[in-house]
């Protein structure tokens, strides 16, 4: 248990110091790729708890991303009004769960507040992860990844191919998710550090609920599961319904994810739906160590800010590819692991 708050002790005290590193050398701009890069952390964190304890493979998961940012978008952007008179509309706005807002060009409409349409889609995510989950999860090995495969293309023909969510174009002027009075999630200037913290300390929630996980009674349910699903089933372990529940644990940190990155970046568009999306997420918890939720977001910290920044260029996907294909073929547990300097060692010694 010490180990554990002194770990995310440090991740706090790492916080802090890139902060007052990145104002006192005048690049406060770069909190914004790294305020990005801690809200796809949150999904990469709960990717690896799936792969990682659980043993399944999801290549679909940048579409419970994209089912947490479209629905928060169109439910706070599109306008109501020409329902108002519908008693179902009416009892929300009486209610306070709806809102009048003003959009850019100074009309007004008839929308969801933030916080309705962000608990509306990452309950929507839940209940879509658990009716695919449930006669999802009884497939292994490549079955299970081409399944969710499809999962995941499904969802971005739509996105991309429906009007209403903006096709090509996706879906801008989201407004800030508000928190507390003068605290919102919003990719204005004059709210980069305390978004920044913000983001930060959601992943160090996320962390930390995980790692309670893994120590539980739970967790230890899910290692055998990953250890060997015959054997754990045979001693009475349910197989089945602790996979589905973490899959459905992981589908919820996918779409508060996307739901937080809407809101602060003001819209969403179709990539985040796509396939390469998803490779990425699994190439950054594959690299990091299958099991190893540190490692998973330590390197989701580190690729995914290079990608932000533009680093790999046109050649963005095509190293999320190499990386996942170089890790399964040399080092399929990963390069972050606990075993690292032992296998380093033995290396040596065979060379030598």
């Amino acid at each position: 248990m010490a180990v554990k708050y002194c770990q995310l002790a440090g991740l706090a005290l790492m916080v802090t110091a890139v902060q007052l590193i990145a104002g006192a050398t005048g690049n406060a701009h770069v909190l914004t790729q790294l305020t990005m890069t801690a809200y796809y952390s949150i999904l990469v964190i709960g990717l690896c708890m799936l792969i990682g304890y659980a043993g399944q493979i999801s290549m679909g998961h940048a579409g419970f991303f994209s089912i947490g940012g479209y629905l928060s978008a169109i439910l706070t952007t599109f306008d109501f009004s020409r329902f108002k008179d519908q008693s179902l509309v009416a009892l929300f706005r009486k209610s306070g769960l709806m809102l009048q807002r003003t959009d850019i060009y100074g009309g007004d409409h008839l929308v969801f507040h933030p916080w309705t349409a962000c608990l509306a889609a990452v309950g929507a995510a839940l209940v879509v992860a658990y009716l695919v989950g449930g006669p999802v999860l009884r497939l292994k090995g490549h079955y299970l990844a081409m399944a969710t495969l499809g999962f995941g293309t499904i969802i971005y023909r739509i996105v991309l191919g429906t009007a209403t969510l903006g096709a090509a174009d996706g879906i801008t002027d989201v407004p800030p998710l508000p928190l507390l009075p003068g605290v919102e999630i919003t990719g204005n200037a004059a709210g980069r550090i305390v978004n920044y913290y913000l983001s930060w300390a959601m992943v160090a929630l996320g962390m930390l609920l995980l790692i309670n996980l893994v120590n539980s009674r739970a967790g230890r349910a899910l290692s055998a599961i990953h250890g060997a699903e015959d054997a754990a089933d045979s001693m009475g372990i349910p197989t089945t319904k602790y996979k589905v529940r973490v899959f459905v644990l992981s589908a919820v940190f996918a779409a508060l994810a996307g739901v937080m990155m809407t809101h602060y970046n003001g819209g969403i568009g179709p990539s985040e739906a796509s396939i390469m999306k998803s490779v990425r997420y699994v190439a950054i918890v594959a690299i990091g160590g299958m099991s190893n939720l540190w490692g998973a977001l330590s390197m989701s910290l580190i690729l995914n800010y290079l990608s932000l920044r533009g680093t790999f260029g046109t050649y963005d996907d095509a190293v999320f590819g190499v990386i996942l294909i170089v890790i399964m073929l040399f080092a399929p547990e990963g390069i972050i692991r606990k075993q690292l300097l032992n296998d380093l060692r033995s290396m040596f010694r065979r060379v030598s």
